[in-house]
C-alpha cells in the first residue's frame, strides 16, 4: 500500500499513509499492552519513540522522492534547453537543486520580462511607424488629387494652368516614389539584404565628387561647401563607396536644407586612431538638445512646418545611422540653436 501512494505522486497521499502507519502501531502496541505485563510509563516511551522514528524516516522518505522528482523535472528541462539527452543526471544537477532550479527560473522569468518588454517596444514602434507612413503620404496624395480633380473640372484646356498643375502633379509623385524607394533602403538594410561591396578608395576624392553634384543645389541659398583640414594626397578607407556617397549626399543637403542665406557647410576630417573621423559641420539653424536623441529615427522632424516647405521624406537620416552602422562604426550629432549642426561619423582607414 505504500508503494502505490508513492507511485501515484501525490503529497497529499503521504498524510495518509503516515496516520495509516501510526494507527497500525497504535493498535499493536496496545495488543502488546495486554499480553507483556510492563508499566504504562514504559509503553508510553516506547509509542513516542516509534512515532518520532516513524516522523523522521518518512519525512527522509518525502524529501528523498521530492528531490528524485525535482531533479528528473530539472534534467529534462536542462536536456530541451542545451539538445542532449546522454548526460547523466549528477552533470545537470550538482549542489543544491532547489537553489539551482530557483536560480534557472529567476534567470528565466527576467528572459521573459526583457521579452515582453521587447515585443511591447516593437509593438510601439510599429503602431508609430505607421501612423507617420500614413501621415507622410497622405499630404503629397491630397495635394495630388487637387491638381488632378481641377485638371478634370476643365482646367486641362487652360494653358496657362495645365502644364504648371501637371508639373506640380509630377513633382509630387516624384516625391512619393523617393520615399517609398527610401524605405526600402532602410528595410534592406535593417534585414542584411543588401550586402556590403568594401573596398578601398579615396575619401577626399568622393567627397569632392558630391561637393560637385550638390553645388547647384547649395548654389540657390548662397551656401559655400568646403573641405578642411586635409593635405593634397589621398586619403584611403575602407568602406562601400557608394553607400558613403549616399551618406555624404544626406548630411550636405540636409544641412543646405536647413543652413542660412550665405551660409557654409564646411567638411572636416581627422585622423583618430586606426579610423578616419569626419564631420559635416554647418552654420545652420541649429536645434535643442532635447531633439537630437530622436533626430535619427525615420520621420522624426525638428519643425514640421519648416520640414515639409524644404522638403524631403524624413528618412535620409535614419538611412545615414544604418549604412554607417552596418559598417560597424558610429555616427553623433551635436547642434546649438542659431549657431549650427555637426554631424561626426567615422570609416575604418586603409592600411
Amino acid at each position: 500500500m505504500f508503494n502505490v501512494f508513492l507511485k501515484a505522486g501525490n503529497p497529499k497521499n503521504f498524510s495518509l499513509v503516515f496516520t495509516f502507519i501510526v494507527s497500525f502501531l497504535l493498535i499493536i502496541n496496545f495488543l502488546f499492552f495486554h499480553f507483556i505485563n510492563l508499566p504504562v510509563i514504559i509503553w508510553i516511551a516506547i509509542i513516542i519513540l516509534e512515532i518520532i522514528c516513524i516522523y523522521f524516516l518518512f519525512k527522509k522518505i518525502i524529501v528523498r522522492f521530492i528531490y528524485d522528482k525535482i531533479r528528473l523535472i530539472y534534467k529534462n528541462i536542462a536536456t530541451k534547453r542545451l539538445g542532449d539527452d546522454k548526460q547523466p543526471i549528477q552533470e545537470w544537477v550538482k549542489g543544491d537543486v532547489l537553489t539551482r532550479v530557483q536560480q534557472d527560473v529567476e534567470r528565466w522569468l527576467d528572459l521573459k520580462n526583457i521579452e515582453i518588454a521587447t515585443l511591447k517596444e516593437l509593438e510601439n514602434f510599429r503602431k508609430d511607424f505607421l501612423a507617420n507612413v500614413s501621415h507622410e503620404l497622405k499630404t503629397p496624395l491630397t495635394t495630388l488629387q487637387g491638381y488632378v480633380d481641377t485638371l478634370i473640372d476643365g482646367a486641362i484646356t487652360d494653358p496657362e494652368v495645365n502644364i504648371k498643375y501637371l508639373q506640380r502633379s509630377s513633382f509630387t509623385i516624384e516625391r512619393m516614389i523617393a520615399m517609398v524607394e527610401d524605405l526600402e533602403t532602410i528595410t534592406k538594410l535593417e534585414q542584411n539584404a543588401d550586402p556590403l561591396y568594401i573596398k578601398k578608395f579615396d575619401f577626399i576624392a568622393l567627397a569632392k565628387e558630391v561637393i560637385d553634384m550638390m553645388e547647384l543645389k547649395a548654389n540657390t541659398r548662397n551656401i559655400q561647401i568646403n573641405i578642411q583640414n586635409h593635405a593634397s594626397i589621398p586619403v584611403y578607407v575602407l568602406a562601400d563607396k557608394e553607400k558613403i556617397r549616399q551618406v555624404l549626399v544626406n548630411l550636405i543637403d540636409n544641412s543646405i536644407k536647413y543652413g542660412k542665406q550665405y551660409g557654409k557647410t564646411i567638411i572636416k576630417i581627422y585622423y583618430f586612431e586606426q579610423n578616419l573621423l569626419i564631420e559635416v559641420e554647418d552654420n545652420g539653424i541649429g536645434m535643442d538638445e532635447i531633439h537630437l536623441q530622436r533626430i535619427f529615427e525615420r520621420f522624426y522632424r525638428v519643425d514640421k512646418s519648416r520640414s515639409r516647405e524644404v522638403g524631403g521624406t524624413g528618412l535620409g537620416l535614419a538611412i545615414v545611422k544604418h549604412i554607417i552602422e552596418a559598417h560597424n562604426q558610429h555616427i553623433n550629432v551635436r547642434s546649438k540653436v542659431g549657431v549650427g549642426t555637426t554631424f561626426t561619423f567615422t570609416l575604418p582607414l586603409a592600411q
